[in-house]
This record gives structure tokens, C-alpha cells and sequence, in this order.
């Protein structure tokens, strides 16, 4: 079992920055894909990052590609979103997801039935 905990959301003005964490512990995250996803209030939730295990390919979104850099340190469990140039179309509750595998598919990665672990998610708020 993966127990995932979310950290370092919180309330920036457009244009600004934040880095969220995701601590991980229960086992190893050896062997496992982690993504990111957002869901904004009142709709579905979306993908937003995805990283293999090794940390050497990475997946972005359309709204997260050159913006955002997802990255992982699987000595201290942790993953993290670095998020850049925020609007605030990117206030959502941002979660963390874990996945017991990889894939040659991109969509493997994007989507949410893939990841069998979550965390309880972050509050970002953008203002204008």
C-alpha cells in the first residue's frame, strides 16, 4: 500500500509561482509512474504531468507543457510540481497519483483509471 500526501498549495497572484510536493510512504516507489492531476471547481477531474519511475520521460498536458516541470527523488519519495507563469485557470485542487507500472503509451499516463493510488490534494489558487 502507497500512501501519498500533497504539499505547498496555496494562493498566488497571476503570473507567479509554486511548487507542490508529493510525499509518498508505505513502500518503495520503485517500479512506480507518478502524475499529477487538477480538478477545477465543478468539473472533471484532468491530467496535468506524468513521470516514469526512473524519472527519465516525462508527459505534460497541452495547459501544463513549458509551464510547469514535474520531477521525482525516489531516495526521499517525493515528486514534485514545479508550476510557472500561473493564471487563474489553474486554480484547481491539484492531486497526486501513483501507478504500479509503466508503458510505451503515452495515454497510459493520462489517464486517471491508470493510477491506483491518490493523495488527498492542495488548494492553488490563482488570482488576477
Amino acid at each position: 500500500q502507497v500512501q501519498l500526501v500533497e504539499s505547498g498549495g496555496g494562493r498566488v497572484q497571476a503570473g507567479g509561482s509554486l511548487r507542490l510536493s508529493c510525499a509518498a510512504s508505505g513502500r518503495s516507489f520503485g517500479g512506480f509512474s507518478m502524475a499529477w492531476f487538477r480538478q477545477i471547481a465543478g468539473k472533471e477531474r484532468e491530467w496535468v504531468a506524468a513521470i516514469t519511475w526512473t524519472g527519465g520521460t516525462t508527459y505534460y498536458s497541452n495547459s501544463a507543457k513549458g509551464r510547469f516541470r514535474i520531477s521525482r527523488d525516489n531516495v526521499k519519495n517525493i515528486v514534485e510540481l514545479q508550476m510557472t507563469n500561473l493564471t487563474p485557470e489553474d486554480t484547481a485542487v491539484y492531486y497526486c497519483a501513483a501507478a504500479p507500472g509503466t508503458s510505451f503509451y503515452k495515454d497510459f499516463y493520462s489517464q486517471s483509471g491508470t493510477y491506483g493510488f491518490w493523495g488527498q490534494g492542495t488548494q492553488v489558487t490563482v488570482s488576477s
